[in-house]
C-alpha cells in the first residue's frame, strides 16, 4: 500500500483534490508516482533533500542554528494556461509600480488629478526624497519584483502584497529544482516543465541594458551587506552564476561622482550596483551617518547619471500596504487597463467609517502593519485573544496609518510530507519578475511557501515555514513568454558572459 494523503477539512481551496480521492486532472500522473512510494521511501528521499540543502550550504538562521531551509517533497503544479494569465497579471503590475514611482518622484501627476492624497506618499516610512532628480537610464527602477500571491476559498489568484525594495528567496527557486531533479527524477519524466535556471542570464541582461549609455564596457557588482546577513547565501549564488562580483560597502569608493572598485590590479569603474543593501544603510551621507555597510557619495553618484543602482533607492514606498490598495487605480491610471488581479479586500484605517468599522469588529479581520515583513506584526483576528486585540486596538486608534485591515482568507491547501504522512497544508507563492526596460518576464513557477505547522497561515521561514518546486507545465500550444533575452539587452558590450553552472559556496541562509 502506498502513502496515504489526509483529507483536507479546512475549507481551503486544494490545489491537488477537487474532492477527497478526486485528484485534478493536472496532478493525476504525479498522485499515480508518489503512490507507487512507501511512507518510509518518502521518508529517506525527504531526509537526503535536507542533507543536499546542507551540503550545499541552503540554510537560514533560527534561534540563533542554522538549519536546512525545509523543502518538501511534493511539487506544486501550474497550468501553462494558468500560468499566462498569471504572469500576464503580474507583468503588468510592475509596469503600474514602475510608472507611479517614476511619477512620484517626478511630475506627481497622480496627485495633481486627485487619484491619491499626497500625504499616503509622504508619511510612508520608505518614501525618500533622496530619489528625487535620479532618473535611470533605461527608466527602470524595479529591476527585480517579487509579488506575492494567495489562491481564495474560489480558486482565484489574488495579490497579497508587492515586494519591489529588494525581493529575496529566488535562490531558493532554482535550488529547489536542482536538489528534486537530483532526488525524484523519475518524476520529471511524466511531465514537461519549464526550467528556471535561466534566471541568471535573464537578470544579467536586465542589470546590462540599465547601465549608462556612456559606459563602453559595463562593469556589474552585486553589493551585499556581508557574511552575516540572513541571505548572503542568494547574493553569493547570484554574483557566481552571473560572473560578476560580489562587493561589500569597503570595497567600492567613490571619487568625482564615479565608483570604483578596489581589486588587485587597481580600481575600476564601476556601472551598474545590483544592491542588497537597505535604503538607510547604502548611503552615509544621505541616510544613516553610522553605516559602515554603505558606500559614502553612492547616491550622488547614480544622481550624476555615472552609476546605476537597483533596485533603485526609495522603491520601498510602493511595498507600503496602504500604497498596495492603490494600484488597481494605478493600473487603470498609468497604463489604461483593467487589473488582470485582484487585491484582497483591504480596509484604509485613515478612513474614519471603515476604522470604526473594524474597531467594532476585530475579530473578524486580519490587521497588518504596512511597512511589516516577514509576517512581522501581523494580528489574524479569529485566532487572537481578548487581549491582543485590546491592544491591537488601543495602537489603530493612536496611528491608523500605520495599520491596514483584509478580510481573512483561507489561503489554499497542498498536500506536504510531514512525520511520514501526506497531509494539507497552507501555501502561497511569489513569482520573480525581470524588467529590462522593454518587457518584464516573470520566472516560471516562482516560490511557492508552505505553512509546514496544523492551520498556520503565516508562511514564512522565520514561523517554521518551508517550500515546494513550483511546476509550469510546458504546454507546447501555448506560446511561452521571453524565453530568450532581447536582442537589445544582448547586443550590450559587457566584461565576461554569466556563468550558469558554476559551482558555488553558501555561508548563511536566509529567514
Amino acid at each position: 500500500m502506498g502513502v496515504v494523503f489526509e483529507d483536507d477539512v479546512s475549507g481551503a481551496w486544494n490545489e491537488m483534490f477537487s474532492a477527497p480521492g478526486q485528484p485534478r486532472p493536472i496532478y493525476e500522473r504525479l498522485l499515480a508516482d508518489l503512490n507507487a512510494y512507501q511512507p518510509q521511501e518518502l521518508r529517506l528521499r525527504s531526509e537526503q533533500l535536507a542533507h543536499t540543502f546542507i551540503d550545499r550550504g541552503v540554510t537560514f538562521a533560527h534561534s540563533g542554528e542554522e538549519r536546512p531551509f525545509p523543502l518538501d517533497l511534493v511539487p506544486r503544479i501550474l497550468g501553462a494556461l494558468e500560468w499566462d494569465r498569471l504572469s500576464r497579471g503580474i507583468a503588468q503590475r510592475v509596469r503600474a509600480l514602475e510608472a507611479f514611482l517614476a511619477d512620484i518622484y517626478g511630475e506627481g501627476r497622480i496627485f495633481d488629478e486627485g487619484l491619491m492624497p499626497r500625504r499616503v506618499v509622504t508619511s510612508s516610512p520608505h518614501f525618500n526624497r533622496a530619489a528625487f532628480g535620479i532618473t535611470p537610464p533605461n527608466g527602470v527602477r524595479i529591476t527585480v519584483a517579487g509579488i506575492d500571491l494567495i489562491r481564495d476559498e474560489h480558486g482565484n489568484f489574488c495579490v497579497l502584497e508587492d515586494n519591489v525594495r529588494i525581493p529575496s528567496g529566488v535562490s531558493y527557486v532554482i535550488e529547489n529544482r536542482r536538489a528534486m531533479t537530483q532526488a525524484f527524477s523519475a518524476l520529471f519524466s511524466d511531465h514537461r516543465v519549464h526550467p528556471v535556471d535561466s534566471y541568471p542570464s535573464r537578470l544579467f541582461a536586465a542589470l546590462l541594458a540599465a547601465a549608462p549609455a556612456k559606459a563602453q564596457d559595463p562593469v556589474i557588482v552585486v553589493l551585499s551587506p556581508g557574511v552575516f546577513n540572513a541571505a548572503y547565501f542568494e547574493h553569493v549564488l547570484l554574483a557566481r552564476m552571473m560572473g560578476v562580483e560580489l562587493v561589500e560597502g569597503r570595497d567600492l569608493v567613490c571619487r568625482s561622482n564615479h565608483v570604483y572598485m578596489r581589486t588587485t590590479n587597481g580600481e575600476r569603474a564601476v556601472h551598474v550596483i545590483y544592491r542588497r543593501v537597505d535604503d538607510d544603510w547604502i548611503d552615509p551621507l544621505q541616510f544613516r551617518p553610522d553605516t559602515v555597510i554603505g558606500v559614502a557619495g553612492l547616491v550622488n553618484a547614480a544622481r550624476a547619471g555615472n552609476v546605476v543602482i537597483s533596485n533603485g533607492i526609495g522603491n520601498g514606498v510602493a511595498d507600503d500596504k496602504l500604497v498596495y490598495t492603490f494600484v488597481p487605480e494605478f493600473i487603470r491610471f498609468y497604463l489604461g487597463e483593467k487589473p488582470l488581479l485582484d487585491n484582497i479586500e483591504t480596509h484604509r484605517l485613515e478612513d474614519d467609517e471603515a476604522r470604526a468599522e473594524v474597531l467594532g469588529h476585530l475579530e473578524r479581520y486580519v490587521v497588518k502593519p504596512v511597512d511589516g515583513s516577514g509576517g512581522k506584526g501581523i494580528v489574524i483576528g479569529p485566532q487572537a485573544t481578548k487581549t491582543e486585540l485590546k491592544a491591537l486596538a488601543k495602537e489603530v486608534a493612536s496611528a491608523p496609518r500605520n495599520f491596514i485591515a483584509q478580510r481573512p482568507v483561507a489561503l489554499s491547501t497542498h498536500p506536504t510530507f510531514v512525520d511520514e504522512s501526506i497531509v494539507p497544508r497552507h501555501i502561497d507563492l511569489r513569482p520573480f519578475a525581470v524588467n529590462n526596460g522593454e518587457e518584464v518576464w516573470v520566472l516560471p513557477g516562482g516560490l511557492t511557501r508552505v505553512a509546514l505547522g496544523a492551520g498556520e497561515l503565516i508562511v514564512n521561514s522565520s514561523r517554521g515555514g518551508g517550500s515546494k518546486d513550483t511546476w509550469v507545465l510546458n504546454d507546447e500550444s501555448i506560446p511561452f513568454r521571453g524565453a530568450v533575452p532581447p536582442a537589445s539587452a544582448r547586443s550590450r558590450r559587457y566584461s565576461g558572459p554569466p556563468r550558469q553552472n558554476d559551482e558555488y559556496i553558501f555561508e548563511q541562509g536566509e529567514q
